[in-house]
């Protein structure tokens, strides 16, 4: 549930205030911050005729069992009746109680307006500037005073929107889960393909396995309306396929970046474009096109620059280290890579760190620097542990196998590999699985351990065609039975 709600029972209305003032220091219809603000009543929601006592009934329950820990039964009775309306927080309280959504209890919201309709314009214009510091101050604020009920759930998204931009993906969960319940229960399908669209993206940033069926699913919702929201679309392509890219499906990444680019038309969004530019350097570094990376990579970070947009720039200019480090261009790979190690600490980019620390693991590798490469990879594999990201917890365990094969500690390389592998069979990442089994077997093979190179090998072959391997076996024996 988003912060602040339940709360206004005990938190003064002046503290209130006060957070409104902060949060809103450049908005025009703010009070000034040295002015002592009004003591202020909180809004009261017009409600359903009958919705609260058809709630309280078919839940079961008394007066005083709905109004527990917040309001009394007598005050219940004036609302049920119509007497008083009550607060956005008081009216939560009782959709919680009764299992009922917010939605279920409000009036038609033709012709309202109220003092919150300003400030959520200016939400929504802090999420599309970048500025998303001042958008998570602000719709806090909205959240703690109380607010309009028929805009909480486009609040909760701009607010969840806010924190995704800044890779904090926490607080962003919750937000979310409650806007995609608000728009579903108010049939907003728009609205709805935006939020699950949001939630894929959490999906593939936290590196769940359920990102690219979330952003499917979206899609669809989307390109079910008529007309087809052309914006809407665009976006959730662009979802799409950075999902594919977080599954090693390069060639469909591409494509879909590509359809998301042409969807885009007018609607030109130049902070989407880069993070396409950054998505598409990195299919065509995977797929050898290295030229194609360094341009797309190159015009990525020269966006964000110009944007200002720090915590994505961060993880475009790991992804130009990537290219150059793959050129063999190791002392511009390192300006770039400590570039974006900066960038995260500057911002505190906690979600993708691990990324850009394998990635210094690496060229630390390449450079010959091997204890600093163990460093990274360590500090990589603590921090993906902390934050359950599956995959790189795997990546690590992979780079210090390969630390630990440049030192020729033949046990501690075997040991990290099977941990890698195992951990990314239990993710069912095939494409990844396919990558520890042929880096291990051509490990083993320089060791001279031939035999179990091939059944490395072998294990990469079954892992890329699953089937490959029971088909041939197939053959063989109707080749000898007709032989």
């Amino acid at each position: 549930m988003a912060e602040g709600r339940g709360k206004q029972g005990s938190r003064p209305l002046l503290l209130c205030s006060t957070v409104w003032a902060v949060a809103n220091r450049n908005v025009p219809h703010a009070e000034p911050p040295d002015q002592k603000p009004p003591r202020r009543r909180l809004p009261g929601v017009t409600l359903r005729p009958g919705a609260v006592k058809q709630a309280r009934k078919e839940s079961g329950l008394s007066l005083a069992q709905v109004g527990k820990g917040h309001v009394t039964a007598p005050a219940i009775y004036l609302i049920e009746t119509g007497r008083t309306r009550p607060s956005l927080p008081t009216l939560e309280h009782i959709a919680h109680r009764t299992n009922k959504p917010v939605e279920f209890f409000l009036a038609d919201p033709g012709g309202t307006t109220d003092s919150s309709q300003a400030a959520l314009a200016d939400l929504e214009s802090m999420v599309g500037d970048g500025r998303y510091q001042q958008a998570i101050a602000l719709g806090r604020s909205l959240l703690e005073l109380g607010t309009s009920a028929h805009r909480l759930g486009r609040i909760r998204y701009l607010l969840a929107m806010a924190h995704l931009q800044l890779g904090q993906p926490e607080p962003a969960e919750g937000l979310l889960a409650e806007a995609r319940a608000h728009f579903e229960a108010i049939n907003d399908g728009v609205m709805l393909a935006e939020c699950l669209g949001a939630q894929a993206s959490l999906a593939y940033m936290t590196q769940r396995p359920d990102a690219l069926a979330l952003a499917q699913q979206a899609l669809a919702v989307c390109r079910a309306l008529e007309p087809i929201p052309t914006p809407t679309e665009a976006r959730l392509l662009f979802i799409v396929a950075s999902a594919h890219l977080a599954n090693h499906e390069w060639d469909k990444a591409i494509e879909r970046y590509q359809e998301a680019i042409e969807a885009a038309g007018a609607f030109f969004d130049l902070r989407r474009m880069a993070k396409m530019y950054s998505g598409l350097s990195v299919a065509y570094q995977e797929l050898g096109q290295i030229d194609t990376a360094s341009r797309y990579a190159t015009r990525s970070v020269a966006l964000l620059e110009a944007l200002r947009d720090r915590v994505s720039l961060a993880r475009s200019e790991n992804n130009l280290g990537l290219v150059l480090m793959a050129r063999g261009e190791l002392p511009e790979a390192r300006k770039h890579l400590d570039r974006s190690l900066e960038l995260s600490d500057e911002t505190d980019l906690q979600v993708g760190r691990s990324q850009v620390l394998l990635s210094l693991c690496e060229l630390c590798l390449q450079e010959g620097n091997i204890d600093q490469a163990q460093q990274f990879a360590q500090e990589a594999l603590e921090l993906a542990e902390r934050l359950h990201e599956g995959p790189n917890v795997a990546a690590a365990h992979m780079w210090l196998g390969r630390v630990a094969d440049k030192r020729g500690d033949h046990e501690a390389t075997d040991r990290e590999f099977a941990m890698a592998i195992h951990g990314l069979e239990q993710l069912g990442t095939h494409e990844r699985v396919l990558q520890a089994h042929g880096i291990y077997a051509e490990i083993l093979e320089r060791r001279g351990d031939v035999a179990r190179a091939y059944v490395h090998m072998k294990s990469a072959l079954q892992a890329s065609r699953p089937g490959l391997l029971q088909d041939k076996r197939d053959n063989d024996k109707e080749r000898t039975g007709t032989a």
